[in-house]
């Protein structure tokens, strides 16, 4: 698992951009704009926690684009997040990580409870991570609902 401090792992995922085009992402892509970029895993689209984590995002960042890079990551193809994207008129990219491999690296996959069970899968979480692609800042198993607003109160 990832700590803040450390650098964030190289990757190279498929998703889709901003405007719901596949493309392909690297971390290198991510970061050559100068500003930070905040990476939120979820579990999977268009399910209630996940579409209204989307949404907050999707609705709190208008106002820090020109400053800070939004990108949602999930095991979901990139036909899912097309659909995804589109029904919901998302405005940043999500990638594509059907291994879990990055999700697995940053700490994002893992053991988990659920419904008081013990299960495996993705840990909603998200990190803040520097131009020079260190991480600056990991959220862990936060909740859907209100967390696009810590996040922007945390870069505010």
């Amino acid at each position: 698992m990832i700590e803040s401090g450390q650098p964030f792992p190289d990757f190279e995922l498929a998703g889709v951009d901003a405007t719901g085009t596949p493309r392909t992402f690297t971390l290198a892509d991510l970061v050559a704009g100068g500003k930070p970029v905040v990476v939120y895993a979820y579990p999977k689209d268009d399910t209630p926690g996940c579409t209204t984590e989307a949404c907050d995002f999707r609705d709190q960042w208008p106002a820090r684009t020109d400053d800070v890079l939004v990108v949602g990551i999930s095991p979901d193809s990139v036909a899912s997040h097309q659909k995804f994207h589109q029904k919901y008129g998302l405005n940043f990219p999500l990638l594509s990580d059907p291994d879990r491999q990055l999700m697995s690296a940053i700490g994002a996959f893992g053991e988990k409870t659920l419904y008081g069970k013990k299960v495996t899968g993705v840990i909603r979480s998200t990190y803040l991570i520097s131009p020079d692609r260190v991480l600056r800042r990991a959220w862990r198993s936060v909740k859907a609902k209100g967390h696009a607003q810590q996040v922007l109160a945390a870069l505010s």
